[in-house]
């Protein structure tokens, strides 16, 4: 399935209602975020700072600690319903944050849970994995090396296979918090969202659109699978060789998020891994907020050195925020 429909969207937001916590939004200080003029290609002529109006999308306040508990909700919920649940549960390959979110949505459901990971992985995200009862398996050294070991499993298990991003039920479950966000900031303009395989970026693309709504898709300079594809106008694998690669770090984008970022009103940037820290460590001196790499990436297209998204005057954007499964000691570390 390379094309997600906004009735994919309106379909998870009503399967898991009341099952995941409503994002929460921080407006920064006017003047915060300087704007300039934006031309044609996405040019940019700089001026005295005058008023934008960003928010801070606090998803990494959603269960988990990541926008990931939404999609797998609705892939165990939707798989529930449909009476196609094996006794065997369910299996997934993760950088961490899917694994905990599909470690959590089957407690919830009372479904058995194997889920595979990289032995690279943060040791805070294996031992919270851990903390759910489910059963671990660490292998390779990349998501792909741990993909490849959870399909052989699958195989033998009969265990249904969940995926970190490239599903429609993972992506639709994302795509609900655009309908949130619509809610609680009217008339919104663009919404910034941090990409790595494209779950997240494919299902708030396709709810953005039916909104006229922008999205900017920001990826890490040497993680970049979704910007290579645009490029190429095809899938590509790329190298993984980032500080947010434990959560963005995919070798190829799904064919959904490509066709999602072919669409109208979408820019692809890139950020360095610098300007990623920094930004971690701005949102960490200024506003408290202790997040990913991988969280940093989304809030670092608007302050990176280059700044590669400049909004306009008066335009109102939300930066998403999700994952907050990192250790805050290397906040110091850092800086």
């Amino acid at each position: 399935m390379d094309e997600l429909t906004y009735d994919d969207i309106k379909a998870a937001t009503d399967r898991i209602a009341g099952r995941v916590r409503p994002v929460a939004v921080a407006p920064l200080d006017t003047g915060e975020i300087r704007t300039g003029h934006r031309e044609p290609h996405h040019t940019h002529e700089w001026g005295e700072p005058t008023p934008c109006h960003v928010w801070l999308a606090l998803e990494y306040l959603q269960h988990t600690g990541s926008f990931k508990a939404r999609g797998a909700q609705n892939f165990i919920r939707a798989h529930r319903e449909a009476g196609a649940l094996p006794d065997a549960g369910v299996t997934i390959a993760s950088g961490g944050n899917a694994g905990l979110a599909c470690a959590w949505a089957a407690q919830q459901q009372n479904v058995r849970a194997t889920v595979f990971l990289p032995a690279t992985a943060p040791p805070v995200k294996v031992a919270r994995l851990r903390g759910y009862g489910v059963e671990v398996r660490l292998v390779g050294a990349e998501y792909a090396e741990a993909a490849a070991a959870c399909e052989e499993f699958a195989a033998s298990s009969g265990a249904l296979t969940s995926h970190a991003y490239n599903h429609p039920l993972i992506a639709a479950g994302a795509g609900t918090l655009v309908e949130e966000l619509r809610r609680r900031i009217p008339d919104l303009d663009t919404v910034v969202v941090a990409v790595g395989g494209g779950g997240l970026f494919s299902g708030v693309a396709t709810a953005a659109r039916h909104h006229g709504v922008r999205v900017v898709a920001a990826e890490p300079e040497n993680c970049r699978a979704l910007n290579a594809a645009l490029e190429a106008g095809a899938l590509v694998d790329v190298t993984v060789d980032s500080v947010a690669a434990d959560s963005l770090g995919a070798r190829r984008a799904s064919a959904m998020a490509l066709h999602a970022a072919q669409q109208e009103n979408v820019l692809s940037v890139l950020v360095s891994d610098t300007d990623i820290v920094q930004a971690r460590q701005a949102l960490w001196e200024h506003h408290r907020i202790a997040v990913e790499h991988g969280a940093a990436t989304a809030f670092a297209a608007l302050t990176s050195a280059n700044r590669v998204y400049v909004p306009v005057s008066g335009e109102k954007v939300a930066v998403v925020l999700s994952g907050a499964n990192t250790d805050a000691r290397t906040l110091a570390a850092d800086t």
